[in-house]
């Protein structure tokens, strides 16, 4: 990673031109293990916006700087905003609104796709960051769960929403009521993560995998992901009308003749997101 590849203009995240099509957003407060604070918030909404306007850039690796991924609120450190969020508990769940709950919001509605490389510990508003992408990679010595309850505190980040649908009510109330966190392996049972890779191969596996995403037509993988997503609640007769209406620009898209030209041509396409 070059000098040149990353851009300062944000002080808690990192932005990095990691591959063709491709961009690495590395949250960027490793003395905090990075916690998130209204900074952060801030940043990490203006990265997302960059992302999902700039149209030569096809797919997100989310990652953290350091020993981990991020260690969820950090209601340990000198934010003095956070602290009095803390202190009023209408004031903190208003405040959330414009912070992590807005970065979550901007996240899960994203059409292009999302891979988190999740190093060292994603707890709390951490795991939830990591349910926002699409696939989740995490290194052997990762840890995730929700550590709220040992605090007195509740999964106001998002992770109420996320956790069941992702764990199933049971196991997600389990780990919530008992502020459990769950080493690599038992995190991929549960579906926390959809993959476990070596810690020094993490960052390569993840790269890897978001190439083979930006590899593939932009128009196809966004539309695909909206119907997946909506499918999830709606019926299947909305998801049939939802797919046909789809098609009838997704496969006259120029996208859709590239591929078809290059299967017949024993060839890679060469997609243009047109």
């Amino acid at each position: 990673m070059s000098g040149d590849d990353l851009f300062d203009e944000y002080a808690t995240v990192r932005w990095e031109d990691a591959a063709p099509n491709v961009v690495r957003l590395w949250l960027d407060r490793p003395d905090r293990m990075n916690a998130y604070n209204s900074q952060m918030c801030a940043d990490l909404r203006a990265a997302i916006d960059r992302f999902d306007r700039d149209d030569t850039v096809r797919v997100l690796v989310l990652t953290g700087a350091g020993r981990g991924f991020c260690a969820g609120g950090d209601i340990g450190g000198d934010d003095p905003r956070l602290a009095a969020e803390l202190a009023g508990q209408l004031g903190r769940a208003q405040n959330l609104k414009h912070d992590l709950h807005a970065v979550v919001r901007d996240l899960l509605a994203l059409d292009k796709p999302v891979i988190a490389a999740v190093n060292g510990a994603a707890v709390a508003g951490g795991l939830t960051l990591a349910l926002t992408a699409d696939l989740r990679v995490a290194g052997e010595s990762a840890k995730l769960g929700d550590t709220s309850s040992r605090v007195g505190l509740l999964p106001d980040e998002g992770g109420a929403w996320l956790f069941p649908r992702v764990m199933g009510h049971g196991a997600a109330y389990r780990m919530v009521a008992l502020g459990e966190v769950y080493g690599a392996a038992r995190a991929r049972e549960l579906g926390l993560v959809d993959e476990v890779v070596p810690d020094g191969e993490l960052a390569q596996v993840a790269l890897d995998l978001a190439s083979a995403f930006a590899a593939r037509s932009p128009l196809a993988l966004r539309v695909a992901k909206r119907l997946l997503r909506d499918g999830a609640t709606s019926t299947l007769e909305q998801s049939f009308s939802d797919a046909a209406l789809a098609v009838m620009f997704v496969n006259t898209s120029e996208d859709a003749q590239e591929g078809l030209r290059a299967f017949r041509e024993k060839r890679a396409p060469d997609f243009t997101g047109h």
